[in-house]
């Protein structure tokens, strides 16, 4: 393979996949190699994305393979392997279906890239990168998931479209779980550095909240048959940036907590500095007592995922 170090594997050459290997190369990051278990899909999309590179203007290579040999030496692998959320199906309905095709993508990237940093991209994201870590054995520093991001920048542009702001001036973050219990925390949002709370009624600020929760589903809903692809792309994107750069910079990602947040033996959605070491630290900020009780429901939601997926991993007759 005509592949430079370091590169990037992406595990599924599906639509996150697929869009995710294109920012990175489109962006001069690093070189990737996609992976998928579809003959002939990840190499004709290489071939594709390759295609591309003199219009675009880029030096990086992609190359497509069936084989997971070929991501030895991997310096990250993005695993975005699973099947996506249908209308109608929550992102824990899809616990038992994903959880299997989780636990053979990391024996193979364990076998294969054992030094690696591994981001988990699929769903439900929070126990699917619990589960990849315990399979996968390596240090939690080395394993988180990809999830604040996304949330986040839903966020910054629900707010930028409501007060008719450019969404890079807009922050924001959201904490907690990736799913319907994850955190807005509009106590740290701003728009062009004016707290949100001074520029949005309560009513309209609570709308917005629960739209960012809804995000990835009021999209499921639109397209009908697929998922969200282009913004959850961009999120890995800037994930890989920050660890291949060794950026050290603050983004919320699905990180492991030993104490954070009250929290602790948990992977959970909290802002964490990324470097080429992978999770460098997790930083904690103050929250409203209101933040705090919305950030323990959330626990306890992915605890019981954490629970009920640790059940399923049982061999049988073993006890629960």
């Amino acid at each position: 393979m005509n592949i430079r170090k370091p590169f990037v594997a992406v595990i599924g050459a599906g639509q996150v996949g697929a869009t995710a290997a294109q920012r990175i190369l489109e962006k001069g990051i690093a070189d990737v190699v996609l992976f998928d278990v579809v003959e002939g899909m990840p190499q004709g999309k290489a071939l594709d994305l390759m295609e591309a590179a003199p219009v675009e203007g880029h030096d990086r290579r992609i190359v497509g393979t069936n084989d997971y040999c070929d991501i030895a030496g991997a310096e990250i692998v993005v695993v975005t392997a699973g099947l996506p959320r249908k209308p109608g199906m929550s992102r824990e309905d899809l616990l038992g279906l994903n959880a299997k095709i989780i636990r053979e993508v990391c024996a193979n990237v364990r076998a294969q890239a054992p030094e690696s940093k591994v981001i988990i991209v699929t769903n439900p994201l929070d126990v699917m990168t619990h589960l990849a870590r315990k399979t996968l054995g390596f240090p939690p520093e080395r394993v988180f998931g990809m999830a604040g991001i996304l949330d986040t920048a839903r966020m910054r542009y629900f707010l930028a479209e409501r007060t008719q702001a450019v969404p890079r001036d807009v922050e924001a973050i959201v904490l907690g779980g990736h799913g319907d219990l994850m955190v807005p925390v509009s106590s740290h949002s701003k728009v062009s550095g004016k707290p949100v709370q001074d520029l949005i009624p309560p009513r309209e600020l609570a709308a917005i909240e629960q739209r960012t929760r809804d995000g990835g589903a009021e999209i499921v809903a639109l397209l009908k048959t697929g998922s969200a692809f282009y913004a959850p792309a961009s999120s890995v994107c800037e994930m890989v940036r920050a660890i291949l750069k060794d950026e050290g910079k603050p983004l919320p990602v699905c990180a492991y907590l030993r104490g954070e947040y009250g929290l602790r033996d948990l992977y959970f959605g909290v802002p964490a500095l990324l470097g080429r070491s992978g999770v460098r630290q997790v930083v904690e900020i103050p929250l409203s007592a209101e933040e705090k009780q919305g950030l323990e429901l959330s626990a306890k939601k992915v605890r019981q995922g954490i629970d009920e997926i640790d059940r399923l991993g049982q061999p049988a007759g073993a006890s629960a």
